[in-house]
C-alpha cells in the first residue's frame, strides 16, 4: 500500500490522478454487509482487499497479507471491490448527492468547443 499512516486508503486512492471522478465512499456504508453482497465472488482476495480499504491490519499468520510480493495482487484487488463498491454507492442518495457536487464544482471539466462557452460536461 502507498498511503500515508496518517490518510485513510479511501482518501488516498480517490486522490490519485486519474480517480478524481471516484467518489470518496463512506467509511460505514464500505462496513456494512449488505451493501458488499455478492462482490466476494467477483473479487479476488476479497478479505484481503477489503481489509486494505478500510486500513485494517492483516493477521500476523497471513501468509498472502505478509508476502511483499503479493501486495500488488491484493492491491489491485482493492482497486477493483473500491469501484464496484463506489458503483453501488453512487446510486445511493448520499452518493448521488456527492456526484452532484462534483459536478457542479465543475470536476469534470468543460467543452472544449468555442460555441459551447465552456459549459460543464454533462449539462
Amino acid at each position: 500500500m502507498s498511503s500515508t499512516s496518517e490518510e485513510p486508503w479511501i482518501t488516498w486512492f480517490c486522490s490519485l490522478r486519474g480517480n478524481e471522478f471516484f467518489a470518496v465512499v463512506d467509511e460505514d456504508y464500505v462496513q456494512d454487509k449488505f451493501n458488499l453482497t455478492g462482490l466476494n465472488d467477483q473479487v479476488p482476495h476479497y478479505h484481503q482487499a477489503l481489509d486494505m480499504i478500510l486500513d485494517i491490519e492483516p493477521p500476523p499468520d497471513d501468509e498472502l497479507a505478509n508476502d511483499p510480493g503479493q501486495s500488488d495482487v491484493i492491491e489491485q484487488a482493492a482497486e477493483m471491490l473500491y469501484g464496484l463498491i463506489h458503483a453501488r454507492y453512487v446510486l445511493t442518495n448520499r452518493g448521488i448527492a456527492q456526484m452532484v457536487d462534483k459536478y457542479q464544482g465543475g470536476e469534470f471539466g468543460h467543452c472544449l468547443r468555442y460555441y459551447c462557452e465552456k459549459q460543464q460536461i454533462g449539462r
